[in-house]
């Protein structure tokens, strides 16, 4: 977080102060070697965020399966650079071969439409949480979110158990970020959850990246998409969007959960 000089303007006139914001830096994500991508996000809890990207695109299988983690600081940002177990190590060479182009969207380098479609873990187990559970994680979010409180700049991923305690949370300016953020502190910490709860919109990658996470459920405060919930269906993931403090709209509730 830095603080910056800023106005504000007002029907009647103009104050002078200070606004704290949220930074945001390149990253750049090497592998074996090989530059993989460069996201824009929060520079802070790197190591979790690395094991959890892995995750997310395949490059490992579990948290075990990331040898070593660099973390290098620059002039023009940060520089994470990851070691593989040598039984992962072929992956590297075949997603490079499929990447065009790096963004905090990490699907939007591939070049082949048929990487979209690559193995998940399933199906998704039946949710613990009731209706209660989700509420009540949502009410309790706003406390796990300082990064946000400061700036209203940040997106967070939660982990909640069935009761709908938050067990961990994670904050980024970028969502898939903050996802992968979580992913990666759950698989470091051995900490499993019934389901993720997203401040943002449920796109086919944050439902991808919970199917990774194992979890049953994923509860996004904005809408789905159509591949989000196509996704959800397909891999058997109960999907909650729009979710309020007098409101949630049900998406896909496999195990009638939900009545």
């Amino acid at each position: 977080m830095r603080v910056e000089p800023a106005a504000t303007l007002r029907p009647d006139g103009v104050t002078t102060g200070e606004r704290r914001l949220a930074v945001e830096a390149p990253v750049a994500i090497e592998v074996d070697g090989l530059g993989y991508a460069v996201m824009m996000m929060t520079p802070a809890d790197l190591r979790a965020f690395a094991i959890g990207f892995m995750l997310t695109e395949r490059l490992a299988d579990a948290s075990a399966d990331v040898a070593d983690i660099d973390l290098f600081e620059s002039e023009a940002g940060w520089i994470v650079r990851v070691t593989l177990a040598d039984h992962c190590r072929g992956r590297i060479h075949d997603r490079v071969r499929h990447r065009t182009s790096d963004t905090s969207c990490g699907l939007c380098g591939i070049a082949g439409l048929e990487q979209l479609r690559r193995p998940v873990p399933g199906p998704s187990p039946v949710p613990r949480a009731d209706a209660e559970a989700l509420f009540a994680a949502l009410a309790s979010l706003r406390a796990r979110q300082p990064l946000n409180g400061a700036t209203g700049a940040v997106h967070a991923a939660a982990a909640c158990d069935g009761s709908g305690a938050i067990v961990a949370a994670c904050e980024d300016v970028g969502r898939h970020n903050a996802l992968d953020k979580l992913v990666g502190t759950l698989a470091l910490e051995g900490r499993s959850a019934d389901f993720i709860l997203v401040t943002s919109r449920l796109s086919f990658e944050m439902v991808d990246k919970a199917l990774i996470a194992g979890v049953a459920m994923l509860v996004g405060v904005s809408a789905p998409t159509t591949l989000a919930v196509e996704h959800a269906r397909e891999h058997g993931l109960t999907l909650i969007a729009l979710a309020r403090p007098d409101a949630m709209l049900v998406m896909h509730d496999p195990h009638g959960r939900f009545g």
